[in-house]
């Protein structure tokens, strides 16, 4: 009797526990270990969410690139680091760690230099990797080393003008540094611009890579074959091309090597191992399949390439609670287009995210009002500048830790020159999963040191449709930001309203203490007072501030005069924050009214499962903020009863 008990054959992924066992690997074994991984990647992300689509792309490349070199020796640099799941599974971070990807206490859903030596430099943005590789690269050479870097530059980071700044530096730099572009015609969106353009051109022109394949094996047929390609290279890039193009990259000084199938190992380890042993810096077109292994990501590429909880066997997203209200970017959205339906002027852009940031509504109704111009903030903001001067109204939506990213543009092109360009900051707060490089955290204290700006944050989704109103009729630089996910469920105006520049709402009046409360707080300050009011019997006031610069230095003043304590509260770093704002205020006018500021301490926050947990754990819970201003308010009532005496 045959014995049906026995146990299954561990996977292979299961021993794989870092880079030395995936070398040890046959290559019979790679196809499976390939399927597991792609296995593992479905199911955790399906019940965490995640770059679905980017990480089951680069599998075998993945792979290949650990069976051909040595890390944390040698050093990979992924750009953007959002693809780095496989490389994860692969240094030893698989398992319960893996398991709780972009959770508390779990696996980074980037790169992240303090989680492994094997991540050799973070990321979060797109078009970091290839400058900071080349700084590596370089440094490695001062040293005196010998190890590899390699750059992985998804084909979007070619739009990011830092990329080309980098490219335009690599020969001057180095000799030795190796390039994968992994083209897989998507960043977030479809690709956009005259670089997709030219990929897609060179990726499909079987002239060109059989005559480049051509010449280079008559050349290798001789003895010395190997440096006569090489001077036929340098000729041929000096004579401009005589026989054969040369590919946009050889222009720049690289060995061009492809298009290969970044799915078939074979290729792959075999143009990887040529690059390693080349004198010369070398770039690999590699041709990728996003969201290879889950139909409903090949046909929803953009939907996958960061997803939400989902059904593996449909890729239906689960489904939010019932009456959960709209998320505040399909708010924007779909106020936008009204507004763009309207006044033909009223134009909206983005950098490559069109869904992400709710501009998806414009473009499926009004496209000749919608510009999409690919992960390349520094232009979309220059870009707007530009149409601003003409009499048109642009929206940049961005979120607030991208638009870091074109603060010199913001300042020096908009600001300065006092155009009516006006950003909408989804993001503003907490992005829980992502961690760091993903949290809006740090735009009041970036934007409110700049002079002409206005900056808002909305406390429901009615108030974000009158803020966008307010801010095209405004005639100057308009700033709003507000948070990921799900509006309060606040009914929408028929016709918004414009609001009066630099004016506080009082929601609730009080004589002890007044809450100034901004954009996500305000619900929050709200419950707080009603808290404080039954279990400490104070009277509590809550301001919703609305606006941050201006700020209502008139209605600040005037509480100031006649109330003990003023709370601030932000879901922003206190440092430089609106609490800041108001300390200023109050300093100006030589007021000692004490302020006691709340908002996310002077650190990077790191990823967690939610909001929720992230408070807690920075003493922003409910319990914390009301123990603190509790606390401060019987230090100051003890303070004037020793005053007294």
């Amino acid at each position: 009797m045959n014995d049906t008990s026995a146990t299954p054959a561990p996977r292979l992924l299961d021993t794989i526990s870092g880079p030395a066992d995936v070398k040890a690997l046959a290559p019979a074994q790679l196809p499976q270990l390939a399927q597991e991984i792609r296995d593992t990647l479905i199911a955790v992300t399906a019940k965490n969410g995640g770059h679905v689509g980017p990480n089951l792309g680069v599998v075998e490349l993945t792979i290949a690139l650990h069976r051909t070199f040595t890390t944390p020796t040698d050093q990979f640099v992924f750009d953007v680091a959002h693809q780095g799941y496989v490389h994860k599974l692969l240094t030893g971070r698989g398992g319960n760690f893996f398991a709780k990807l972009r959770q508390t206490d779990g696996a980074s859903g980037f790169l992240y230099r303090a989680e492994s030596a094997h991540d050799a430099f973070g990321a979060g943005h797109a078009g970091t990797a290839l400058s900071a590789a080349l700084g590596m690269a370089t440094a490695r050479d001062l040293r005196g080393t010998d190890e590899h870097v390699v750059a992985v530059c998804g084909d979007a980071a070619f739009t990011c003008g830092v990329t080309l700044e980098a490219l335009n530096n690599v020969v001057s730099s180095t000799k030795r540094l190796i390039v994968i572009l992994n083209d897989n015609e998507w960043s977030i969106a479809k690709n956009v611009g005259a670089i997709s353009n030219y990929l897609n051109r060179i990726s499909t022109s079987q002239t060109y890579n059989k005559l480049h394949h051509d010449v280079e094996a008559f050349f290798k047929s001789f003895p010395a074959g190997v440096e006569m390609n090489r001077a036929y290279t340098k000729w041929k890039r000096e004579t401009k091309d005589f026989f054969v193009e040369s590919s946009l990259f050889e222009k720049f000084g690289l060995r061009y090597l492809g298009p290969v199938d970044g799915h078939d190992f074979n290729a792959l380890q075999k143009n990887l191992e040529f690059a390693k042993h080349c004198d010369v810096p070398v770039l690999i077109h590699v041709l990728t399949k996003k969201g290879k292994g889950l139909e409903a990501a090949v046909n929803s590429p953009e939907k996958f390439h960061g997803a939400s909880p989902y059904d593996p066997e449909t890729g239906l997203s689960k489904k939010p609670a019932p009456g959960t209200p709209p998320n505040y970017q399909d708010v924007f959205g779909q106020a936008l287009t009204r507004f763009a339906k309207a006044d033909r002027n009223v134009l909206g852009i983005t950098g490559a995210m069109p869904s992400g940031t709710g501009l998806s509504h414009l473009a499926a109704e009004v496209p000749g009002q919608f510009f999409d111009v690919g992960i390349a903030e520094e232009h979309a903001v220059l870009f707007a500048a530009g149409l601003a001067t003409k009499g048109f109204r642009p929206v940049c939506a961005i979120y607030s830790t991208f638009l870091q990213r074109a603060y010199d543009q913001v300042i020096h092109d908009v600001a300065l020159q006092n155009l009516p360009v006006t950003f909408c900051m989804d993001r503003a707060g907490l992005s829980p999963n992502d961690g760091p490089t993903h949290h809006g955290l740090f735009d009041i204290s970036y934007l409110r040191c700049v002079p002409n700006v206005t900056i808002m944050q909305p406390a429901n989704e009615d108030e974000l449709v009158d803020m966008l109103h307010t801010s095209l009729n405004l005639g100057g630089p308009a700033f709003i930001r507000y948070p990921r996910g799900a509006g309060m469920g606040v009914k929408i105006k028929a016709e918004p309203a414009k609001l009066p520049i630099g004016q506080a709402e009082v929601l609730r009046q009080g004589s002890n203490i007044m809450l100034w409360a901004l954009g996500a707080m305000v619900p929050e300050a709200l419950k707080l007072a009603e808290r404080l009011e039954t279990e400490e019997n104070l009277s509590v006031g809550v301001v919703n501030a609305r606006f941050v610069k201006p700020l209502d230095r008139t209605l600040l003043l005037s509480h100031a005069a006649c109330i003990p304590l003023i709370v601030t509260l932000e879901d922003h770093t206190v440092t430089g924050g609106f609490g800041s704002a108001v300390l200023e205020v109050l300093q100006e006018a030589s007021c000692t009214t004490a302020v006691e500021r709340i908002g996310w301490p002077d650190k990077f926050v790191e990823h967690g499962s939610s909001v929720e947990i992230l408070r807690a754990a920075h003493g922003l819970s409910p319990d914390h903020i009301y123990r603190r201003i509790v606390d401060r308010w019987h230090n100051l009532h003890s303070e004037h009863i020793a005053a007294d005496v």
